[in-house]
């Protein structure tokens, strides 16, 4: 199943943008949804994660009080609502999901078997 993420553009420092993806379940069982990004010659980073039981987050430490990762079951739609942005959150952003969570870290990109495409966010300063 392909994801679509869409929501990206160009804001100040300190403005907000949400991203959106579109990411149904492809199966029951445990299962996870994330965001991580990159820049230009940079690895893909960790960025949020959502495990579908109990709902319960993670972040990584440069984005924490400041970005907050949902999904909205009914319209199998992931969000990453972006607060607060500095110019070292441009990067290219990747939403991703997994249903082969037991036993990996969900802040490890190789957890993730399917991934969409890429939105740019630019923070200018």
């Amino acid at each position: 199943v392909q994801l679509q993420a869409s929501g990206g553009g160009s804001v100040q420092a300190g403005g907000s943008l949400r991203l959106a993806c579109t990411a149904p379940r492809r199966n029951v069982g445990p299962y996870a949804w994330a965001w991580f990004r990159q820049t230009p010659g940079n690895e893909r980073d960790f960025v949020a994660a959502l495990r579908w039981s109990g709902k319960t987050t993670h972040y990584a430490d440069s984005v924490k009080g400041r970005f907050s990762i949902s999904r909205d079951d009914a319209k199998s739609t992931l969000y990453l609502e972006m607060n607060s942005l500095k110019p070292e959150d441009t990067a290219v952003y990747f939403c991703a999901d997994s249903d082969r969570i037991l036993g990996r870290s969900l802040f490890s990109r190789a957890t993730y078997n399917n991934w969409g495409q890429g939105t740019q966010v630019t923070v200018s300063s």
